[in-house]
């Protein structure tokens, strides 16, 4: 596939051009694409960037090779589903608006350009598309259109998913992309973040055929990005003022030495003012203010009093709540927090600890012996002062990362202690040094003017969660431990030392024994970080936690989307028990998700369910005889008389009559639903 490009200088032959910091040659990316892609498992174990390829390229494809992706692909999963993408609209619908004002300006520009401007979500989903009218018809021909999802695991390489990895504007030029299908094109991306909280909620693309590559395409779409940006922050600044007016018209017994949090319809804190210490220290890690731009709560569709009260969560219930209304519509939420005689430090300090361990414990949802294994080592590596380290494996998607949080959430220090968090799998070999433990101005180049904290400092006093551990380079291991060691960290370009205090949790869907054993991590640094472990267990092990779980998002989504819990048939449920669940939690939580967006109705059936699962759940059982048909009928009769009895010795209480019986809530639910005796699951 020959693919033309603009020299960027006179010096260099036809297809070079000057990209980033090396030469780009068509010719010579094409045969390090073609070499990587014949080279693969090499590449995998031992991925080196070759000197013509840049580095963030190179590992872009690495993590597109190892995530499946098919480099042979022509295009991006396209979703035409009119409900899917009315969704799309509505839960994006502050986005869109914020963009409307630089799209319709740059629209005019771009035609007969070759180029068009594209508009993505948080999951690099296509939201909306302006530019050169031929360039959006041909973009059709490879997804790239409303509905196209274009983040790297879906499509590999490009520059709406690798603008997302990175969270730092991108662009990927020809044959930089994964994919041979969309070799022809350029693009740039860049990220769109929410000014509240900081977070990544959308991507601003400029892509076309490979000759509108210019150097400054970059910087266009990172003014455009920072423009939405600011057309955002404005829109929030007009609600929050306009919440808080509501407020004062709504709440003439509100005292000013009261405590005040205003939340938005998301749930997030807006505002804060003179809140109780034992509140405070719940909302502390907010960009701005206090507890601002961190979620509080899900807001009912309702909005009525004891619907609002229902949902907040266990260490907000001493609050009054009030809702907050705009245009008719419930659009926040007042939380006010009546004042209360002052505690010593120390007390606050012990019930807050507590409290917050138990806020911790509660959010993983669960009920197995494995799993509550798992939490009590946690636990009790929480409340030591004696362990500095925890190592917590498990597959992907199991949740290792709420262990982490439990530990910081339980340790004896400060409640506002910092918890900072590295991906090592999202950093770049050359990156490593300077990520861990920060650098001196002028360290090397590109180093920042004023030098730069590590992670290790940033965390002193509080938890360092260093995740995807066994992804860490070889060379850069003893340093890790040394610091662990010491207790001391040296900036890179500087001789002092700088104290640390840090608890270690560090995690990995590796076999890191293995590892040791392949020489591809330090054996010392494993004894080091591991002398505490413990595994969380994937979900296909965990029995009817799968049901618990399924509820728990079940209901957490609908109170999201304002909407009633969906309703899970009996066979629905026996097919989610028997299916496998290879991307564990989080591909159960993406199934509910799915199906709050795709159901045609609130009842889910097998037929709801993907072909994979409803396979697993018709597979007849190896345990089916013929005595036990038999015998079916009369015991089937005797656990029905069974459950009303202990339905009418506790008075209809559910979570009584599951205790009673010795069996899980989710099984009890299902034995109603069998045997007639109605019980939505919701």
């Amino acid at each position: 596939m020959k693919i033309d490009a603009l020299p960027a200088r006179a010096s260099l032959a036809a297809g070079q051009m000057v990209l980033g910091n090396i030469d780009y040659d068509e010719r010579a990316t094409m045969r390090a694409w073609e070499s990587f892609l014949a080279d693969e498992p090499k590449c995998a174990r031992d991925p080196v960037h070759p000197k013509h390829v840049r580095s963030l390229i190179h590992d872009s494809w690495y993590r597109s090779a190892t995530g499946g992706i098919n480099a042979q692909g022509i295009e991006a999963p396209l979703s035409s589903d009119r409900d899917e993408i009315e969704y799309l609209t509505r839960a994006n619908a502050e986005l869109l608006s914020a963009a409307r004002r630089s799209f319709a300006s740059l629209g005019q520009l771009l035609d007969g350009t070759g180029a068009m401007l594209v508009l993505a979500d948080s999951d690099g989903v296509l939201i909306d598309a302006i530019g050169d009218k031929k360039t959006l018809h041909d973009g059709m021909d490879i997804h790239l259109a409303i509905g196209g999802k274009w983040n790297e695991d879906a499509v590999g390489t490009n520059g709406i998913g690798t603008a997302l990895w990175t969270g730092e504007p991108t662009f990927v030029h020809a044959a930089e992309h994964f994919c041979a299908g969309i070799k022809s094109w350029t693009c740039a991306g860049a990220p769109i973040r929410d000014p509240l909280d900081g977070k990544i909620i959308g991507v601003v693309d400029l892509s076309g055929y490979s000759p509108i590559f210019r150097p400054h395409n970059t910087a266009l779409v990172a003014a455009t990005a920072r423009q939405i940006e600011k057309a955002l922050a404005e829109q929030q600044q007009e609600q929050r003022t306009r919440l808080l007016e509501a407020f004062i018209s709504s709440a003439p017994s509100y005292r000013r030495k009261d405590g005040l949090v205003i939340v938005d319809h998301r749930g997030r804190a807006i505002f804060c003012n003179n809140v109780p210490d034992g509140e405070t220290t719940e909302m502390m890690d907010g960009p701005m203010e206090p507890g601002r731009g961190r979620w509080l709560m899900n807001l009912p569709s309702s909005g009525s009093d004891a619907d609002l009260a229902r949902a907040l969560p266990a260490h907000l219930r001493s609050c009054h709540i009030t809702p907050l209304k705009l245009d008719g519509d419930l659009r926040g939420a007042a939380l006010v927090f009546p004042s209360v005689p002052a505690v010593s430090s120390a007390a606050v300090v012990h019930r807050e600890v507590n409290k917050h361990l138990q806020d911790a414990v509660a959010l993983i949802v669960g009920e197995s012996e494995a799993l509550q294994a798992a939490i009590d080592v946690a636990c009790r590596v929480a409340r030591s002062n004696s362990v500095a380290s925890l190592l917590v494996e498990g597959e992907t998607g199991v949740g290792k990362e709420l262990f982490a949080r439990l530990v910081h959430a339980g340790s004896r220090s400060t409640p506002n202690a910092p918890f900072i968090a590295m991906n090592c799998g999202a950093i770049t070999k050359d990156l490593f040094g300077s990520e861990l433990f920060g650098h001196v101005a002028g360290a090397f180049t590109g180093a920042s003017r004023d030098g730069k904290p590590g992670v290790f400092e940033l965390a002193s006093g509080g938890i360092l969660s260093l995740d995807e551990i066994g992804e860490m380079p070889l060379e850069i291991q003893p340093f890790l431990l040394r610091v662990l060691e010491e207790r001391v960290v040296h900036r890179i370009g500087d001789s002092r030392g700088r104290p640390v205090d840090v608890r270690l949790v560090a995690s990995t869907n590796r076999d890191i024994k293995q590892e040791v054993a392949a020489g591809r991590f330090r054996r010392d640094l494993y004894y080091r970080i591991g002398a505490v472990s413990i595994t969380v267990p994937p979900l296909r092990e965990r029995g009817d936690d799968v049901l618990l779980l399924a509820e728990h998002f079940n209901r957490k989504i609908a109170a999201a989307s304002g909407e009633e819990p969906l309703e899970f048939s009996h066979e629905a449920l026996d097919a989610l028990l028997a299916y496998r669940w290879p991307g564990n939690v989080r591909e159960l939580k993406n199934l509910v998700g799915r199906l709050h967006v795709l159901a045609r109705g609130r009842d889910i059936g097998l037929h709801d369910l993907p072909e994979e699962i409803k396979s697993s759940g018709s597979e007849p059982s190896l345990q089916s005889t013929t005595s036990v048909e038999e015998l079916e009928g009369t015991l089937a009769e005797a656990e029905r008389q069974a459950m009303k009895n202990a339905l009418e010795a506790e008075s209809g209480n559910l979570s009584r009559v599951a205790r009673r019986l010795g069996i899980s809530r989710p099984t009890l639910y299902r034995k109603l639903d069998q045997y007639g005796i109605r019980r939505g699951f919701t």
